[in-house]
């Protein structure tokens, strides 16, 4: 198929609408799975080499197998002090010979990277200076935001709040009045342009799986979803930035830029249908995208509200504009919830654990210095795709105190929420990522930071964390942990409602006044 005929292919999927969405979803194939602790990765012209053969065959279909830089052929004791070490991979790390040296070049070439502080300033910085553009003039949704505005930031400190819990917030009264504010007033109207597989069609597991179910709650919501545009305080562009690529270019992508142009051209369209793009120039309007490309791929929708879950700030991601998506990796559709909650502090041996795919450039290093030097640093390469495997990692997981959260090819990891699935502290590897609900969460109160070239001091960073401050920390994780949770039926506070209060807080914060 020509690069003309896809892009009239595209035109065809966009001008049409649904009026109505079923449960079903679509299937995970080779194409969208990229778990990286099974040495999954994705098959694209824009990452880095990748290995296809041997593929293996899983419950989701054929599956391309492990990076170049890892090895496939054999199994080998990586820590003999460990019950379960037989069953890893290795990890060939000839590539990184020098793994101190090809750090210090990379950050040479790099920019500094923007420190959790900075994005706190940055993020008051946001609130002082609107991004979003003042309509021509105020309708009465406007004027309720306005008012919400008001009432969020005179809300009174609530003296009730437990300690431990109000540490876990940036302002723990804001942030209830405004999810009390969005449950009586929030709208939401819903595109119905654009027909399936890209638009209203939502995949329920793999890697990308969280814009899936966000897409498939919010269709199913009848609390703030409105079927009139007029009443709606914002607006849902319902595609996926998966399917986007999957559907309409397959595995002969070739232009980069006709996605862009695709979505472009769906803006067009409803902009010339409906008079709500153009009152704002899409300040009020959202999507919710996990591909990794889809931050690059937004970038002509910079004025809308986006969620993202390749939030890098050194790049297009505009702190207290755009949201964070948490990186939630589904196996089972039907049972989100699995294997949750993990072993008392005092039960939990090792001092912190990875297992992962070679992806990107960090990862490697990470294991050129910590795999098999220390017994309480369980550093590994991909464990195998078996039941086994699964469950290994789990369990290390539930018995480690700090769970490493290293980038891969971008910023973004599912290891961030797995950690707190798992009651592990997440120690986040990965300069320039923005973590999820960054608006409201003091992540500092529960994760930690480092930076990428302190990776050489990870262990001694890890064991000066005082054991009164590691156990605030887990306890503060575990507080958080029903942000994080996805249900079939939405609960208060919980992982969909928090999306859409990101998405909320932002937009109310952000509105200019007269």
């Amino acid at each position: 198929m020509t690069s003309k005929q896809r892009i009239t292919q595209g035109k065809n999927l966009m001008n049409g609408y649904v009026t109505s969405t079923d449960d079903s979803s679509t299937q995970v194939n080779a194409a969208e799975i990229q778990h990286d602790h099974l040495g999954m990765v994705e098959k694209t012209k824009n990452s880095e080499k990748i290995t296809n053969d041997p593929k293996a065959t899983t419950g989701y279909g054929i599956v391309p197998f492990v990076s170049a830089v890892v090895a496939t052929k054999g199994l080998r004791n990586l820590d003999p002090n460990s019950a379960t070490s037989g069953s890893f991979f290795g990890a060939n790390l000839s590539s990184v010979s020098n793994g101190k040296k090809s750090m210090e070049t990379r950050h040479r070439k790099s920019k500094q990277p923007i420190s959790v502080s900075q994005m706190n300033d940055l993020l008051l910085q946001s609130i002082d200076s609107s991004h979003s553009s003042r309509p021509r003039r105020y309708s009465a949704r406007d004027r309720e935001l306005l008012s919400a505005k008001q009432d969020i930031e005179n809300a009174h400190i609530s003296r009730k709040t437990p300690a431990l819990y109000a540490s876990v917030y940036r302002n723990s009264s804001k942030f209830k009045k405004s999810y009390e504010m969005m449950e009586q007033i929030l709208k939401v109207y819903i595109y119905k342009e654009g027909l399936k597989p890209i638009f209203h069609q939502p995949m329920l597991r793999g890697i990308y799986a969280s814009e899936g179910w966000f897409m498939k709650l919010i269709e199913g919501n009848k609390k703030f979803v409105v079927r009139d545009p007029r009443r709606a305080h914002l607006f849902y562009l319902p595609f996926s930035s998966n399917m986007l690529r999957t559907a309409l270019y397959g595995q002969d992508f070739q232009h980069f830029q006709d996605l862009q142009k695709y979505l472009g051209d769906y803006v067009e369209l409803i902009a010339g249908k409906y008079s709500f793009w153009n009152r704002t120039g899409g300040a009020d309007h959202f999507f919710v995208a996990c591909h990794d490309w889809a931050l690059k791929l937004t970038k002509h929708l910079r004025s809308c509200l986006r969620v993202l879950c390749n939030a890098n700030a050194a790049k297009d991601f505009k702190i207290g504009k755009d949201t964070t998506l948490p990186v939630t990796y589904i196996r089972f559709a039907e049972a989100p919830l699995e294997n949750l909650g993990g072993k008392p502090p005092s039960e939990r041996n090792f001092l912190a654990f990875f297992a992962g795919g070679m992806h990107g450039y960090l990862r490697p290093i990470l294991l050129q210095y910590w795999q098999n030097k220390e017994p309480d640093m369980k550093i590994f390469g991909p464990m195998p795709r078996d039941i086994e495997g699964k469950r290994t990692y789990r369990e290390h997981m539930k018995s480690s105190k700090y769970c490493i959260c290293a980038r891969g090819y971008e910023v973004h990891t599912p290891r961030v929420v797995e950690a707190i699935y798992y009651e592990c502290v997440p120690v986040i590897i990965s300069d320039n990522y923005v973590p999820p609900f960054f608006e409201v969460l003091n992540w500092e109160a529960f994760a930690v930071f480092v930076q990428e070239k302190d990776i050489p001091n990870l262990r001694n960073i890890l064991l000066s964390i005082p054991e009164e401050k590691y156990l605030e920390m887990h306890s503060r994780a575990k507080l958080v942990q029903p942000h994080f949770l996805w249900h079939k039926k939405p609960v208060k506070y919980d992982l969909f409602h928090m999306i859409l209060h990101s998405v909320w807080y932002n937009r109310v914060l952000h509105i200019k006044t007269r």
